[in-house]
């Protein structure tokens, strides 16, 4: 570890330990604009309910078949995949049909899940990947879409790249996303070598110096990194604006998780209410997304899944007490 890093980790230490919230780093007019999909006031509005089409993923539904189902469920919102609208679109579907779809249910596109490698160290290939995030941002935005998943990808493994480079990448990330109107959120991946903990998902927000920096944590992904929960504590409004909700089992040591374990929410080990409370207590806002990958449940009625996957974050939500 360089002596700048050393600096640079112990000053971002410092925010965390004097108990300041992330989003209050942010410009003062941000809340407003990350969270135009929230509205202020009843909790219907403040908590609202997502569907991650990975949850349905085995059952190889259309992405028409994918927003209706989510409608009829009772979700307010769906989180598609890229991959997914691009081999729609290439099949001779139109983006304009999926957006009038999606209005006519009353759905919104809170986010989407794409894998462009904006981090990685070669130059050219993160120049491919920032070309890959411009398509995939305005793919997302052509449907209503206004946030899209910023994962590590392609630095899953390999070496560890020093926080404040990848800051630095971040900030060129979320200036892409200024001009598609997109804004990318640091997700935290916790099988990857880089961004597994929250606390260093956090400080590259921090360094980053964007009023749109934000972070896309996951109950799964929190645990299997390592992280724990009680970082959560720290982080205001619009420093979470999604959340991926899940469960993890109990019996299966942290390391050995893959993403296929991942349960019901209330299902496992995880402290839910705690977790809850933390993101979406106190007056926050958020968008709970249901991201599950068990293939146990691909295996069912797609619509039973989603029906009980929406059930389950809302009896979490309410035992909580929120």
């Amino acid at each position: 570890m360089t002596i700048f890093r050393r600096e640079f980790l112990s000053s971002c230490s410092a925010v965390f330990c004097s108990g300041v919230p992330l989003s209050l780093l942010a410009a003062a007019d941000h809340s407003q604009a990350a969270f135009s999909s929230v509205e202020a006031g009843s909790m219907s509005h403040r908590i609202r309910y997502c569907l991650n089409t990975s949850t349905i993923r085995g059952q190889q539904l259309s992405v028409p078949e994918q927003i209706d189902l989510a409608a009829r469920a009772g979700y307010s919102g769906i989180e598609p995949w890229i991959r997914d609208l691009v081999a729609y679109r290439d099949a001779g579907g139109r983006l304009t049909d999926l957006k009038k779809r999606l209005d006519d249910h009353g759905l919104t596109v809170e986010s989407g899940i794409g894998f462009a490698s904006w981090i990685v160290d070669d130059p050219e290939e993160r120049k491919r990947g920032l070309e890959t995030a411009r398509h995939d941002m305005e793919l997302l935005r052509e449907i209503g879409g206004r946030r899209i998943a910023a994962p590590p990808a392609g630095a899953q493994k390999g070496p560890v790249i020093d926080l404040a480079v990848v800051a630095e990448r971040y900030r060129a990330l979320l200036e892409l996303g200024d001009s598609c109107d997109v804004v990318p959120q640091l997700e935290v991946w916790g099988f990857s070598t880089n961004l597994s903990r929250l606390g260093q998902s956090a400080a590259v927000c921090i360094e980053a110096g964007h009023p749109k920096s934000c972070l896309l944590p996951d109950v799964y992904h929190l645990f299997r990194g390592g992280s724990g929960f009680a970082g959560l504590d720290l982080l205001a409004d619009q420093a979470v604006q999604v959340f991926h909700m899940n469960d993890f089992p109990g019996n299966v040591p942290r390391e050995q998780l893959n993403d296929s374990d991942r349960v019901y929410p209330g299902d496992g080990a995880a402290p839910l209410s705690r977790i809850l409370q933390s993101i979406a207590g106190n007056g926050h806002s958020v968008v709970l997304s249901l991201e599950l990958f068990n293939p146990d449940y691909w295996a069912q009625d797609a619509l039973e899944v989603a029906e009980t996957g929406l059930k389950k974050m809302q009896d979490a939500v309410a035992a909580a007490g929120l």
